[in-house]
């Protein structure tokens, strides 16, 4: 999902298209989807505002799709329905820190749990960590629990309203830190700074 300009964010630069240590967070994303076992297609959902991502997305050799604009959950409807999409992973663009291990653990629970949907979560304390301030808590049996951006849908019920789900709870700040604000830009860049120091 890169549909969204990330109108927090400031500046004239599509939220996707923001560079952290080099690399724009949609292309990292991308990479870690193109190495994972679990992904046989990717497809970039971009909008009406986000016109350079879609260029940028053809760059990285992925499919693209236009959706209304309307919203995450709007638009990820629209993309499953035009693509007739069966088994699909929904993922966000800002996440620079997502890895092929969660994917493929999200991909095995999928699977594992035989429900029509899966969330990836992380417990709200991790957030805490880094200052940010979720703006979707959930309690999910006694635990308060924050959708990080992925989930794994099976597309032909996806008219059917509230599907039941499974929850993977992870508990890597770095997986869960999506980019919302400048502020969680910097975070991210000096993060990366420091992992790229330390190695």
């Amino acid at each position: 999902m890169a549909g969204g300009r990330g109108s927090r964010m400031g500046g004239e630069v599509e939220k996707p298209l923001l560079e952290i240590s080099g690399k724009s967070m949609l292309e990292r994303v991308v990479e870690v989807l193109k190495s994972s076992n679990s992904v046989d297609r990717i497809v970039v959902a971009t909008s009406p505002g986000t016109p350079a991502t879609a260029v940028e997305a053809e760059r990285l050799g992925v499919q693209t799709i236009i959706t209304p604009g309307g919203g995450f959950e709007e638009d990820m409807r629209f993309a499953i329905r035009h693509l007739a999409l069966g088994e699909v992973l929904v993922t966000s663009s800002d996440l620079p820190f997502v890895t092929v291990g969660v994917i493929e653990e999200a991909s095995r629970k999928y699977r594992d749990a035989r429900k029509p949907a899966l969330a990836v979560m992380a417990r709200v304390e991790l957030y805490e960590k880094f200052g940010a301030k979720p703006s979707y808590v959930f309690e999910v049996n006694g635990q308060k629990l924050v959708p990080v951006g992925i989930n794994i849908i099976d597309g032909a019920r996806i008219d059917e309203g509230a599907l039941e789900q499974t929850e993977l709870i992870i508990d890597s700040a770095d997986v869960a830190f999506n980019i919302n604000t400048p502020e969680e830009l910097g975070a991210a860049r000096k993060r990366f700074a420091t992992v790229k120091g330390n190695t």
